[in-house]
This record gives C-alpha cells, sequence and structure tokens, in this order.
C-alpha cells in the first residue's frame, strides 16, 4: 500500500496540474483560435509527455462501478453537455467568426476531443473537488487550520467516490471556469456543474473524462457542419 503521506493533495498539486499548466502556457503563444496549426502539435507532444511522465503518480481513475457503463452514461452526459453548453454559450459567441480550415478544424478536434478531458477532469473533479470534501472534513472536526490540514496532513485517496460538499463543488466548477475565455464563463460554470453531477452519480472520473471527450467532439462536429465557427 502506498505511503499516505505522498498521496496528500499538496504532494499531488504539480503531478495534477502541470500537464493543465502546460496546455494553458502553450495556448497563451497564440490564441489557439488563430487557426495556428503548430499550436495543437505542441500540444499533443508536450502535454502528452507530461501526462505520460505524471500519470503514474495519479489517484485511480476508476471507480466501484464497471468501467464499461461509466463510458455509456459519460457518453450520454457528454451529449447532454454539448446542447448545454451551446445554449449558454450562445449569447456570447461571435457571429463573425472566421470558418476554419480542413486542417485547424481536425487538428483543433483532436487536440480538444483528447487533451483536456485527460487533463481538466482529474485536476478539478478529482484534485480540486477532493480538497474542497477534506477541507469540509477538517472544518466540521475543529480543526484550527483546516486548509493546512485538507492540503498537507489529509490522504487524497481517502475521499470516497462521488463524495461531495456545496463548497467542493463551487470551489472546482469556479476553477475549471476561471481557465475559460470570459465569454465562456456562464456555459463553463453550466458544464462543470454537469460534471460534478456526474461524480457524483457514478463515483469516478473515467465517466466524467468520456463526457468530456464527448462533448468537445460533438462541439467540434456542430461547428463544422452549421458553420457557426463562434460557438466553438
Amino acid at each position: 500500500m502506498s505511503d499516505p503521506a505522498a498521496r496528500t493533495p499538496a504532494s499531488l498539486l504539480v503531478p495534477y496540474a502541470a500537464p493543465y499548466v502546460l496546455y494553458v502556457a502553450i495556448g497563451a503563444l497564440a490564441d489557439p483560435r488563430s487557426h495556428a496549426l503548430w499550436i495543437y502539435g505542441a500540444r499533443l507532444v508536450a502535454v502528452g509527455a507530461a501526462l505520460a511522465f505524471y500519470w503514474r503518480r495519479w489517484l485511480p481513475l476508476r471507480g466501484p462501478r464497471p468501467v464499461a457503463g461509466s463510458i455509456a452514461w459519460g457518453a450520454l452526459f457528454g451529449l447532454a453537455g454539448a446542447g448545454l453548453w451551446l445554449g449558454l454559450h450562445a449569447p456570447f459567441a461571435p457571429s463573425d467568426a472566421p470558418a476554419w480550415s480542413e486542417g485547424a478544424w481536425a487538428a483543433r478536434a483532436l487536440g480538444a476531443t483528447l487533451l483536456p478531458p485527460l487533463i481538466e477532469e482529474p485536476l478539478f473533479r478529482g484534485w480540486a473537488l477532493g480538497v474542497g470534501v477534506l477541507y469540509a472534513q477538517a472544518r466540521a472536526a475543529g480543526d484550527p487550520a483546516p486548509l493546512g490540514r485538507a492540503l498537507d496532513r489529509s490522504d487524497l485517496a481517502s475521499v470516497a467516490p462521488g463524495a461531495w460538499t456545496p463548497l467542493a463543488l463551487v470551489g472546482s466548477t469556479a476553477l475549471f471556469a476561471a481557465g475559460h475565455h470570459a465569454g465562456e464563463w456562464l456555459a463553463a460554470c453550466g458544464y462543470g456543474a454537469l460534471m460534478c453531477a456526474l461524480w457524483i452519480a457514478r463515483g469516478d472520473l473515467v465517466s466524467c473524462i468520456s463526457a468530456h471527450a464527448v462533448t468537445n467532439a460533438a462541439l467540434a462536429v456542430f461547428a463544422r457542419a452549421t458553420g457557426a465557427w463562434g460557438s466553438w
């Protein structure tokens, strides 16, 4: 059995956050929506390498329920999430967004389907939500420094599958939304809440990763089929 001291949220922050930070940092070099193909290639290579390096430190993505069921439920939630995103984002979506070339569309669609689900769900629905649960537990126990207890003296693996608190849900969803453009904040909050609901229902991250991948793929197909490039 692994040492609980090596599974504190503080010790696991870099393994969970590094791929996400790298993904954002590469995107900051040039707006990914500028159709710059090299952005997507760089992300696939660099973030893929970071995931390969750090995933061994992560806690299991599986929960107590069958993986096949989690993938299936994730696909259903993913399609619903695409509709939710489009509905909440519509008032803020630019109507004059330029069309993407076939190559740029394919590169972005592939990158969006593969990478964000694998880096955002473990970070926001796994690590961040778990910290919120541990904080609530420490506070309820009367710890004088509940955040310190949650980060440095608690085992993240002790968070039960599907566990949540209102503060944990709000905190993880707000952090998820903060990583999006301002016009996407409302949609990201709604989508983050949906992924939290899936975590509660299934008790694993496989379902959330499946859902996020299906959503991103569906949004890419929708934009290409309808020409509503600003919705993507």
